[in-house]
C-alpha cells in the first residue's frame, strides 16, 4: 500500500469531528459567499495575514487586502452570480490544523460575453483563533487540459 493510499484512509486524530464539522462549515459559507460575489462575507472566513497562492497575477496574495483587491476585480468579470462547486472536499484534522483539498469548479456568464466553466485544484489550511476557524492558506491551480492528451 503506497503513501497516498495510506493518506486517504487517515480519518484524523480521535476527538476531532466536531473540528472536522466547524470546518466543513466554514468551507460552506465562504462558497456561498463567492456565489452571491459578497467580498465581506468570503474575506470574514480568511485570517488577517493570510497567504494565498492564487491563479490570477501576481500568483500570490499576502492578507485581506490584497485578497478583496483580487476578489474584487475576478466578480466584477462575471454577470450575476458566479456558480461555485466544491467537489470532493477531504478534510484531515490533526491537533490545531486541519487540510481540505478539493476541487472546484466555476461557471457563469462572464461581462464580456461568454460563458466560462473551469475546474480548479485546492487546497486550503485552516487554523483555529479565538475558537473560531479561519482560512490561513490557499492554495488554486488550473486544470486546462489533461497532459496527456485524452479528453
Amino acid at each position: 500500500m503506497g503513501w497516498l493510499q495510506r493518506h486517504d484512509a487517515y480519518d484524523g486524530l480521535p476527538g476531532q469531528g466536531s473540528d472536522e464539522a466547524g470546518v466543513r462549515e466554514l468551507i460552506a459559507d465562504w462558497a456561498a459567499a463567492v456565489r452571491a460575489k459578497d467580498i465581506d462575507r468570503a474575506l470574514s472566513h480568511y485570517a488577517a495575514d493570510v497567504v494565498a497562492f492564487d491563479l490570477a497575477p501576481p500568483l500570490q496574495y499576502v492578507g485581506r487586502e490584497a485578497l478583496r483587491k483580487s476578489l474584487a476585480t475576478s466578480f466584477a468579470t462575471f454577470q450575476g452570480a458566479v456558480d461555485y462547486e466544491i467537489r470532493n472536499p477531504h478534510i484531515t484534522v490533526g491537533h490545531d490544523v486541519p487540510l481540505c483539498r478539493n476541487l472546484h469548479r466555476i461557471s457563469g456568464r462572464r461581462t464580456n460575453g461568454p460563458d466560462t466553466d473551469v475546474w480548479m485544484r485546492a487546497t486550503i489550511g485552516c487554523r483555529k483563533m479565538d475558537g473560531r476557524w479561519f482560512i490561513m492558506h490557499e492554495h488554486t491551480s488550473s486544470v486546462p487540459f489533461y497532459m496527456d492528451g485524452s479528453d
